[in-house]
């Protein structure tokens, strides 16, 4: 097998998901820091980077979900969900209806300036978020095998 062969590539048994995971992980950590440092420091642009990095994290976790139920389906031959795979599946929905959420309040509050969100709430739910994305991808190692899985 090439490693240039597009076939090995597009249709390796789960290599989409393993890819595409990281995209939304890295775009909300990165946002949670910029929201962060703009809120310490007072950047409107930092904010607004933020909020960017927010809405493509929501966007790009559709595809990341699809590929992890196309991975479960194909790779892991549609198991019974249990155990670790159950909890990776439940932690992954999760986060990403806290990246939504996140998204979603930040959204709300740019087109209608009447509906300020609560520091506190907002950091609040980012963090969740953070430690969700983290718990997820620690229990996606142990599927994988990379953190001494099966």
């Amino acid at each position: 097998m090439s490693p240039f062969d597009w076939r090995s590539v597009l249709l390796a048994r789960h290599a989409q998901h393993v890819v595409l995971i990281h995209f939304p992980i890295a775009l909300f950590i990165a946002g949670v820091a910029f929201d962060a440092v703009g809120y310490w420091l007072q950047r409107e642009r930092l904010a607004q980077a933020a909020y960017y990095n927010f809405c493509a994290a929501a966007i790009l976790s559709l595809p990341a979900l699809a590929t992890g139920l196309i991975a479960w389906q194909w790779a892991l031959e549609g198991q019974r969900l249990k155990g670790t795979l159950l909890q990776h599946l439940l932690a992954a929905v999760g986060s990403s209806l806290v990246i939504a959420t996140v998204w979603l309040l930040e959204w709300r509050a740019r087109l209608v300036n009447a509906f300020p969100v609560s520091p506190g709430l907002k950091f609040g739910l980012e963090i969740l978020g953070v430690c969700l994305l983290a718990l997820t991808g620690h229990l996606g190692g142990f599927l994988s095998g990379v953190n001494g899985g099966p």
